[in-house]
């Protein structure tokens, strides 16, 4: 009789060794009862008896799903290669296992197809230039379309854009030719500042009397630096000016008396 109850005990001490289940601290366990869902183990110990429970786990950690690269049509009718990096994390970890048979795959194929869709909705300029709205735009939608499996979308990140060659060329084309435009306005802004500031000197140098005689000296000493240069003096109007002046002045002289 002792004998048989020991042997009770020890199967029974048996059965309870084996049903002791680890749930880590980051992870949920999800408990069955002959294929029926009887509730959320959380983290610790747990017994789980053979046969007639069963359970699974769920790692609630943030996710990084890769979206390989898709091909994609933009709604200026571009061709465009994009792939893009999904972080994830599971919220409601009964959701994610009796909802959907496998949530890291429907994740990505949600996302591949999510992603096509969106580039199509903008244009390439809007895609190379706004790629944080247009990242926004997807993971909304992710999010939106994975609540009902327990999943909350973190955030989504376009890596790259792949252009064709002949598009590349022509992007490049164009902003040369908006470099060259804007080198042209900036070289008739100071052209114009120039002339503005020639003329303000101009005025200047006309209001004081032998103000453009001064300038002259100054200039001729400026060049008369260098040797190697020829120096044609131009004599100011002013002193022209001042001979006709002076000519004009002396009285007419008297014809010689012949006799």
């Amino acid at each position: 009789m002792l004998n048989i109850i020991l042997t009770i005990l020890g199967i029974v001490v048996f059965i309870i060794l084996i049903s002791i289940k680890q749930i880590n601290q980051y992870q949920k366990g999800i408990k069955f009862l002959l294929g029926k869902y009887t509730g959320t183990m959380e983290p610790g110990w747990r017994l789980v008896f053979p046969i007639i429970q069963s359970y699974k786990k769920v790692d609630l950690r943030v996710k990084a799903v890769d979206v390989p690269n898709q091909e994609a049509i933009t709604k200026d009718n571009i061709s465009v290669g994009v792939n893009a990096v999904i972080y994830y994390k599971v919220q409601e970890a009964e959701k994610a296992i009796l909802e959907v048979e496998n949530f890291y795959y429907a994740i990505s194929q949600l996302a591949q197809t999510t992603m096509r869709n969106a580039v199509g909705q903008v244009d390439l300029d809007d895609l190379l230039s706004q790629r944080d709205r247009v990242s926004e735009n997807i993971r909304n939608i992710i999010d939106i379309a994975s609540d009902p499996w327990g999943i909350k979308v973190l955030n989504v990140e376009l890596k790259d854009i792949v252009l064709p060659e002949e598009m590349k060329r022509v992007i490049g084309k164009q902003a040369e030719a908006e470099r060259e435009k804007r080198a042209i306005i900036i070289k008739a802004e100071g052209e114009l500042m120039s002339a503005n500031n020639m003329a303000k000197a101009a005025q200047t140098l006309a209001a004081s009397q032998g103000a453009l005689h001064l300038r002259t000296l100054q200039s001729i000493n400026d060049i008369s630096s260098d040797q190697s240069n020829t120096i044609v003096f131009a004599v100011p109007l002013e002193v022209l000016r001042a001979f006709e002046g002076y000519g004009k002045k002396q009285p007419p002289t008297a014809p010689a008396n012949l006799d």
